[in-house]
């Protein structure tokens, strides 16, 4: 098994989401993760002006020419927002002010600060104009993701039809509360079909017994598993950065923004996730090596 993470924000102490993250501090998150039995992830970053984004981007991009470690370590890019949908809850621990609609100019700027490797694009499907962005993107060979969104069943059918084929952590990126049964977590639940679903197994962003829930309906062949690690991964409650706002770790590991009853990416490590999915859900090694291993390449094009 090699744990492929395709959602990694951060790990010990360095914020790929800064725009004054030092080599160093990169090269040791790439070694500690190594550690921790991950051959590979994608380094993703989220909203922030599209200005700032290309800067965070082209850094962590010239950090994998200069190291080869970290170029062994991050396959490529998660980029998440600024397309997203701005309405509180639904844009989680993302700065609203920085939202903007989906557009083909500002994709291609995004690409182009990556060097040809953005392999995932998060979005909201009702921010996106015509889906003219998921388009562009999926003919760019990028894999589509929905999230911190809440289209309507029609407009999630749309952007599949236009190239959308996964959507970002289900059961987060949305408000505390919701309506029973028509909200987006049961809409993409009844087209799980034609789409790749993520989860972030930690107990705290879905419980573990809904995560049963929602992976019998999704499958195994059509999931996912994600740590969504921030920079505070592995250093234990405290106040920490991310994208450079305040995140508290509670003594349970759980991150929010001071105040926020919504999450703000997890501490949860790929061993942690394996012996989550183990002991709570009953996994085989077998299914694990898919969730964490098999799916997550070839969803992004890199199996």
């Amino acid at each position: 098994m090699r744990p492929f993470d395709i959602q990694v924000n951060g790990y010990i102490g360095a914020d790929f989401c800064s725009p004054d993250l030092p080599l160093e501090k990169c090269r040791q998150a790439c070694d500690e993760l190594a550690a921790d039995g991950v051959d590979s992830i994608l380094a993703t970053v989220i909203t922030d002006t599209v200005e700032a984004l290309c800067t965070k981007l082209s850094r962590l991009a010239a950090f994998r020419e200069a190291d080869p470690v970290i170029a062994r370590m991050i396959a490529g890019f998660h980029i998440e927002g600024p397309f997203l949908n701005a309405a509180p809850g639904y844009i989680g621990a993302h700065p609203p002010d920085c939202v903007c609609p989906a557009n083909v100019d500002d994709a291609k700027r995004l690409l182009d600060a990556t060097r040809g490797l953005t392999r995932l694009v998060t979005l909201a499907p009702e921010n996106d104009p015509g889906l003219a962005t998921t388009a562009y993107l999926a003919s760019q060979c990028i894999t589509v993701s929905a999230g911190h969104c809440d289209p309507t069943l029609d407009q999630l059918r749309a952007a599949i039809d236009a190239g959308l084929s996964m959507v970002t952590h289900l059961g987060n990126g949305c408000p505390v509360t919701l309506p029973r049964h028509d909200n987006f977590i049961q809409r993409a639940l009844s087209l799980s079909d034609r789409l790749w679903i993520c989860y972030i197994p930690d107990g705290a962003h879905v419980p573990f017994f809904a995560l049963k829930n929602y992976l019998a309906v999704s499958g195994v062949e059509r999931s996912i598993m994600v740590t969504d690690a921030i920079s505070a991964a592995k250093l234990g409650p405290g106040v920490y950065d991310l994208s450079g706002a305040p995140v508290e770790i509670d003594a349970h590991g759980v991150a929010r923004r001071p105040g926020s009853p919504n999450l703000a990416g997890s501490t949860v490590t790929m061993p942690q996730v394996r012996e989550n999915l183990a002991r709570h859900l009953g996994l085989a090694e077998a299914d694990i090596a898919r969730l964490v291993d098999e799916n997550p390449r070839r969803a992004v094009g890199l199996a």
